[in-house]
């Protein structure tokens, strides 16, 4: 029988009681009474009554024996929607387990389109009715002799191909000449085409691409890493296992790490597959949304590419999950219910019993040893398609190469700059610091300019003329005088941002054309499209970047890339460090020299003997994650152990520091499993939230969260304090 099917099987006794999950921070689900004339499939998203209110909730399982029937209070509607699957629910009952949340605050993240609950409304047309008007006009003749046709046409319609005004086509209708008919919602979201022609494959790619359609055809649960270096066509690969899954009627999920950010990736599907996908992220109109959600949940949209929360949208018969740039820090969730999006992929994957890709150059070491112990299959593409050579590295010793005061650009650097621009190339140079400075300090008494919200200092923005806290987004107009000494000619900036770079380039470079490439600096994905046509069109010279440039773009003209603080990333106490560092590098250095045209790659750093830089510059890949294996292991660092971070806030001092302390005091610690701190986080002030952190360390064979569910669970939460729990941490802020 059919999931969404309502009718009663024969000879099964109708549910009279059911437990139903509500997406609001309640201890569990509560019993409701099911009337008589409905029947409640389980997974139905129901309106039900809470106290004064009507809330909507998901029918999650048969009511108790506790409570009989007429005491309960009754359903009130069954939304006209798919029930959710049984492996959806089993999938929001793991995440819960897991990441130590409640199974309503994950549910939660699937319905948050109350709109989409309920079916479009038919759309009233207009259609020739028998008889002429009394008085023909004109404009009268015009829309009589469109509507000749018997089609039914929106009103709207009508009047714009008759080129005449909405009082012409009312006056029809009023005479009976016109009559009203009902369509049924219009398909709003194109189909993908998975027989259009895609571009032919390296023998490399085409047994890749078999071996991932073989495990579509399957429909069994596997875990594939699809590894390959910069510009080796990965994207091309696994572009034929989806048209394998649509092939077979599948739906397919692409979750990316920066999807407003993905201009080029749309622009390569819609051209694979002759229709853009389904979008799913932050910047989606709130209809669209709704067209996805119930199109997804209906089966109508076949295809979503979106962010993190894509993983909770209720698809009907999900075939295959890929996750692009798997190893990107973006698919961490820090708020609300902490969740790593790749991993959870591979957990919801296994529910659905369909295979999942992890993509990257650079895949996490998590990732890695999990081919290592033979539970991920591995795929490896060894060499850029089309034949074009992987650019050459080399690093900058600033110690040596040193650069004039107020300037950040090596003599090699711009050499080389000088070298690209004379050869009509372009050039990327990236700095992954936002703004013009990051700190701004009085000269005259050393104050600070620092957030009044959070612990960090204020960045300047010159082209916009102020100051900004880049956690909580607070800013002010730069002052004219410090605001401790009043002195008007000490403030200076500190340090370089992209803007101050761009600077520096411009007056060295007066006739080349830049731009910068920041979060900031784009407003939307209009403006990335816009600006990555002006680097594929030939009208940039230099693109000045943060990280947002380094992720997954292909530019055929770029063929230098400098690093301006290579080193940047690699303190601050974060066990993975050297890790992101040699990822984040390894994807910027990729974006040159992707054609025919060699490429090149500055690193400037202070410390070119490092692992890291060694590894970028010798192309030494196994030696340097070797080298992390053995450190992390030794350290019982995970992937060979286990973390959890708790983090306390609140906006009494006082109170969050005793709360703190009293957790500390009751922390689990023993055989396999410690506890370090309390103390205050390296970001003690947040939001205007003072907050305090506790770690747990744990082998990889201690029930953790267990642990962690006795600890925390007895924990009554008064005023303002908040606690948070963070399994498998990414960010150690």
């Amino acid at each position: 029988m059919p999931e969404n099917d309502t009718t009663e099987p024969a000879g099964e006794v109708p549910i009279e009681t059911v437990k139903v999950l509500l997406p609001l921070p309640v201890p569990g689900p509560y019993d409701y009474a099911v009337p008589d004339d409905i029947d409640v499939p389980l997974g139905s998203i129901v309106c039900v009554p809470l106290g004064s209110r009507e809330v909507t909730g998901v029918v999650w399982d048969e009511g108790g024996d506790d409570v009989s029937r007429d005491k309960l209070r009754s359903i009130l509607d069954v939304k006209d929607v798919p029930p959710l699957t049984s492996a959806l629910r089993a999938f929001v009952s793991w995440v819960a387990r897991y990441n130590v949340a409640t199974e309503s605050s994950v549910l939660r993240m699937i319905l948050r389109v109350p709109e989409a609950y309920d079916p479009l409304p038919p759309l009233k047309a207009l259609r020739r009715a028998a008889g002429e008007p009394a008085r023909l006009t004109p404009s009268r003749s015009r829309v009589l002799k469109i509507m000749a046709d018997g089609l039914a046409r929106l009103p709207k319609e009508i009047a714009f191909q008759a080129g005449v005004g909405a009082s012409v086509v009312k006056g029809l209708l009023k005479a009976g000449v016109l009559e009203e008919a009902i369509l049924p919602p219009r398909r709003l979201l194109p189909e993908s085409d998975p027989e259009t022609i895609g571009p032919e494959l390296s023998p490399d790619q085409a047994e890749a691409a078999a071996m991932l359609s073989e495990a579509v055809d399957a429909r069994t649960f596997e875990t594939i890493v699809l590894e390959g270096v910069t510009g080796s066509g990965k994207t091309e690969v696994y572009f034929d296992a989806i048209a394998r899954a649509l092939t077979l009627g599948c739906q397919v999920l692409v979750l990316l790490p920066e999807i407003a950010l993905s201009t080029q990736f749309l622009a390569r599907f819609e051209a694979r597959f002759g229709a853009p996908p389904a979008m799913w992220h932050s910047d989606v109109p709130r209809r669209l949304r709704r067209d996805v959600w119930r199109g997804v949940a209906t089966g109508d949209v076949r295809v979503v590419v979106g962010a993190r929360s894509a993983l909770f949208l209720p698809f009907e018969n999900l075939g295959m999950i890929v996750v692009d740039e798997e190893h990107d820090g973006s698919y961490k969730q820090d708020d609300g219910v902490c969740y790593h999006a790749r991993d959870m992929a591979v957990v919801r994957a296994s529910l659905e019993e369909v295979p999942v890709v992890l993509c990257s150059a650079t895949p996490s070491l998590e990732t890695l040893v999990n081919v290592e112990k033979g539970r991920y299959h591995h795929l490896y593409l060894a060499s850029r398609h089309g034949g074009a050579e992987l650019p050459e590295v080399q690093a900058v010793d600033m110690t040596r190469a040193g650069t004039e005061r107020g300037r950040w650009l090596s003599p090699s650097l711009v050499e080389s700059l000088k070298v690209c621009l004379d050869s009509g190339e372009q050039a990327l140079l990236y700095l992954n610091r936002r703004g013009y400075a990051p700190l701004t300090l009085c000269r005259t008494c050393g104050y600070r300019l620092a957030c009044p919200n959070c612990s960090a200092w204020l960045v300047e923005h010159r082209h916009r003329g102020r100051l900004q806290c880049h956690h909580c987004g607070i800013w002010s107009p730069r002052p004219k005088a410090c605001p401790q000494c009043s002195d008007t000619e000490s403030l200076v900036a500190c340090g370089p941002g992209v803007e101050r770079l761009a600077e520096e380039v411009a007056e060295r470079f007066p006739d080349s054309r830049l731009e910068i490439m920041a979060s900031d600096t784009l407003m939307g994905p209009d403006d990335v499209a816009a600006l990555i046509r002006k680097i594929e069109y030939g009208e940039l010279d230099i693109l000045i970047g943060t990280q947002v440039a380094a992720k997954g773009h292909h530019f055929p003209m770029l063929t230098l890339v400098g690093v301006v603080d290579a080193d940047l990333g690699l303190d601050g106490g974060d066990p993975r460090a050297m890790e992101r560092t040699w990822q984040l590098l390894h994807q910027v250095s990729g974006r040159a020299g992707r054609e025919e045209r060699p490429g090149k790659v500055l690193l400037q750093t202070y410390e070119p003997g490092h692992p890291v830089m060694h590894a970028l510059v010798t192309g030494d890949r196994e030696q340097f994650l070797d080298r992390e294996k053995q450190g992390r292991e030794q350290a019982g660092m995970p992937p060979f152990g286990r973390l959890a971070g708790i983090v306390v806030s609140g906006t009494d001092e006082g109170a969050v520091r005793r709360l703190a302390h009293d957790l500390g005091n009751t922390a689990p610690r023993g055989r396999g499993i410690d506890t370090f701190g309390p103390a205050p986080a390296p970001l003690s002030l947040l939001r205007g939230r003072f907050r305090w952190r506790l770690l747990v360390k744990a082998d990889r064979d201690v029930a953790l969260q267990n642990a962690l569910r006795a600890w925390l669970e007895p924990v009554r939460l008064k005023g303002s304090l908040r606690l948070q729990v963070d399994v498998d941490p990414q960010s150690f802020l």
